[in-house]
C-alpha cells in the first residue's frame, strides 16, 4: 500500500464534492476561533479540534459544522478560507475542483452578497495564479433552512452570477427535508444555465435519489450511496451515466454507514454506476482526498490502473469544458504510463 499511496499522492485529480467551510484546515479554523474567542465554542487550539469534530450522528455534525460557519464573519475571512482550501487541494495534485459554497449561511450572518461573491472570485483567480488550480462554484441551498434559504440562494446566484458559478445544489439534512419542495428553484436555476447537483441518498433511502432525479433534474448526485438498495435505480444511473459523488470516510463519520467495510462502494461500481471519489469536509472528518482514494482502492481491491480510472471518472463527470477534460485525462494517462515505465 505504501507504493500505492505514493502513486495516489502524485496522481492528477479532480474533486467534485468538497464543501467550502468544511475544507477549512485546523490551522485556519483555530486562527478564526482565536479572532472570535469568547464568541464561539470552537477551540482555538488545533490539537483540540480533532476531539471537537467527533460526531454522534449526522444532526450533531450539522450542529458543529454551523459553529465553524459562525467563524466566517467578514469578506477577509471568506478570502483567506477560499485561498487556503485551494492551497490544500493543489498540494494533493488537484487540477480542478467544484467547490460547494453556501452563500445563504454567510449572507444571513451579515456579509453582503456582493462582497461575499467578490471575495470568493478574487481568491479563485489568485489561486489559479498561485497554485495552478481551477476552482468553480456550486451554490448550495442549506436544506435545514427551508424555502426561504432556497429563494435567497437562487437570488444570489442569479443576481450576482460570479464567473466561477456553474451549478446549483442542495445540502444539509435529508431526513424531514423532502427534495420535491425545491423543484421551482432548481427549475429557475437550470433555466439560467446552472447544472443540478443536489445531495440525495446519503442518510435516506433510494426514493430521495429518485426525487432528486425526477423533480430537481439532477445531473450528478451528492453521495447517493443508498442507490445500492434499489436495482432499478442502479440500472437507471448506469445507463444514463449519472455520476455519484461518493465520500467514503464522511459516510462513516456521520454514521450514514456503520463501518467502512460495510460501505456500498463496491456494489455501486459492480453495477456499472459512474462513481467519483471525493472528500466532502476533509479536516472535519480527519481525511484528505488522497486518503479517500486509498480507502476506495482497498474497498475495490484495485491498484494504480483502477485508481487512475477513478481519477478519469471524476474528470468525465465534471462540468469542465471538453478541452479541459482532455488535458487532465492526458495528464492522468501520462502519469500512469510513467509509473509503469
Amino acid at each position: 500500500m505504501t507504493d500505492l499511496r505514493t502513486f495516489i499522492a502524485g496522481l492528477p485529480k479532480v474533486e467534485l464534492h468538497v464543501h467550502h467551510v468544511g475544507s477549512a484546515s485546523p490551522r485556519i479554523v483555530a486562527e478564526l476561533a482565536a479572532r472570535h474567542e469568547g464568541r464561539s465554542p470552537v477551540p482555538a487550539d488545533p490539537q483540540l479540534l480533532a476531539d471537537y469534530f467527533v460526531f454522534r450522528d449526522f444532526a450533531h455534525f450539522i450542529e458543529l459544522y454551523l459553529s465553524v460557519v459562525d467563524l466566517i464573519r467578514d469578506p477577509d475571512d471568506v478570502w483567506i478560507l477560499t485561498h487556503e482550501v485551494a492551497r490544500e487541494l493543489a498540494r494533493q495534485q488537484v487540477r480542478y475542483a467544484e467547490l460547494t459554497v453556501t452563500p445563504y449561511s454567510h449572507v444571513r450572518r451579515g456579509i453582503p452578497a456582493p462582497a461575499f461573491c467578490e471575495a470568493i472570485e478574487d481568491a479563485r483567480k489568485r489561486a489559479a495564479a498561485d497554485f495552478g488550480i481551477e476552482l468553480r462554484w456550486c451554490f448550495d441551498i442549506p436544506g435545514e433552512a427551508g424555502l426561504p434559504a432556497a429563494e435567497e440562494t437562487l437570488r444570489i446566484a442569479l443576481d450576482e452570477r460570479p464567473d466561477g458559478l456553474i451549478s446549483f445544489g442542495l445540502g444539509g439534512p435529508e431526513v424531514g427535508v423532502p427534495r420535491p419542495q425545491f423543484k421551482p428553484y432548481f427549475d429557475q436555476a437550470r433555466a439560467a444555465g446552472l447544472r443540478s447537483v443536489p445531495h440525495a441518498g446519503e442518510t435516506t433511502g433510494p426514493q430521495t435519489i429518485w426525487d432528486a432525479l425526477h423533480e430537481l433534474g439532477a445531473e450528478r448526485i451528492g453521495h447517493g450511496i443508498s442507490a445500492a438498495q434499489d436495482p432499478r435505480l442502479l440500472s437507471y444511473l448506469a445507463e444514463r451515466r449519472i455520476a455519484l459523488e461518493v465520500c467514503p470516510t464522511s459516510n462513516v463519520r456521520t454514521r450514514a454507514v456503520a463501518d467502512i467495510d460495510e460501505h456500498p462502494l463496491r456494489r455501486l461500481v459492480d453495477a456499472g454506476v459512474l462513481v467519483t471519489i471525493n472528500s466532502d469536509d476533509p479536516p472535519m472528518f480527519g481525511t484528505t482526498l488522497d486518503d479517500e482514494y486509498a480507502v476506495a482502492a482497498r474497498l475495490l481491491d484495485v491498484g494504480p490502473e483502477g485508481v487512475a480510472e477513478l481519477a478519469r471518472n471524476a474528470v468525465s463527470a465534471s462540468f469542465l469544458d471538453e478541452s479541459g477534460k482532455r488535458r487532465i485525462i492526458a495528464e492522468v494517462d501520462d502519469y500512469l504510463a510513467g509509473r509503469r515505465g
